[in-house]
C-alpha cells in the first residue's frame, strides 16, 4: 500500500513537472512569435501568438487549480483523520486547517493574476 502511494506521488510530480515545462516553453516562445507578428504580412503569426497566450494561460490555471485541489483534499483528509484520533484538539486542528486552506487558495489566486498579466500585458 505504501509503495503504491509513493508511485502515485511520483507520477503526480512527473506530470506536474511536464505541465510546468510546457507552460514555460509556451511563455518563452511568445517573444519570438511577437517579433514575427510585427511584420505586416504575418497576420497568421498574430493569431498564433494569441493562441500561445491562450495555451499558456489555460495550462497555468489548470496546473494551479489541480495542485490547489490536491493540496486542499490532502489537508482536509489529514485534519479529519487527526480530529478522529484526538477529538479534544479539534479547535486547534480546525484553525490550522483553515489557515492552510487560505494560503493554498491565495497561491491559486496569484496564479490567476499571472494568467491575466500573460493575456493582457504580454
Amino acid at each position: 500500500m505504501n509503495k503504491l502511494l509513493r508511485n502515485k506521488r511520483k507520477l503526480c510530480r512527473v506530470l506536474l513537472a511536464l505541465a510546468v515545462i510546457m507552460m514555460f516553453a509556451a511563455v518563452f516562445a511568445m517573444p519570438a512569435m511577437a517579433e514575427e507578428a510585427s511584420a505586416p504580412e504575418s497576420a497568421e503569426s498574430a493569431g498564433s501568438a494569441l493562441g500561445l497566450k491562450a495555451l499558456a494561460a489555460g495550462i497555468a490555471v489548470g496546473v494551479a487549480a489541480a495542485g490547489g485541489a490536491v493540496g486542499m483534499g490532502l489537508a482536509t483528509a489529514k485534519s479529519t483523520e487527526s480530529i478522529s484520533r484526538q477529538p479534544e484538539a479539534e479547535g486547534k486542528i480546525r484553525t490550522t486547517l483553515m489557515l492552510g486552506l487560505v494560503f493554498i487558495e491565495t497561491a491559486i489566486i496569484y496564479a490567476l493574476l499571472v494568467v491575466i498579466l500573460i493575456i493582457f500585458v504580454l
